[in-house]
């Protein structure tokens, strides 16, 4: 089970680096198929990094939850992964937008 965790959380690394660094614009759900006018009023470089953070915290949640014994904590965990799910996608509609 870590074997995959490890194995997917190098895929996500690989992705994470492709969108943020290689300007891997294509990959980003939404973006790819938005028409040119909505892609203007979208700041691409704060999507790249919201999407490149989103990535990041998951690939923290897969090598982190092997080690963790306790329900508990893993509850904690997914909360947290939660609550920064919903931060982004609040950013990414507020401040990625351009004015």
């Amino acid at each position: 089970m870590m074997i995959i965790n490890f194995v997917l959380a190098g895929f996500l690394l690989f992705l994470a680096i492709i969108i943020y660094f290689a300007q891997g614009d294509g990959l980003i759900a939404g973006y790819n198929t938005a028409s040119e006018e909505k892609r203007k009023k979208v700041d691409i470089r704060r999507i790249r990094l919201l999407t490149t953070t989103a990535i990041l915290i998951a690939i923290g949640f897969l090598l982190v939850t092997p080690f963790i014994k306790n329900d508990d904590l893993i509850k904690v965990a997914i909360l947290i992964v939660i609550v920064a799910v919903i931060i982004i996608v609040i950013l990414a509609n507020t401040w990625a937008k351009k004015k």
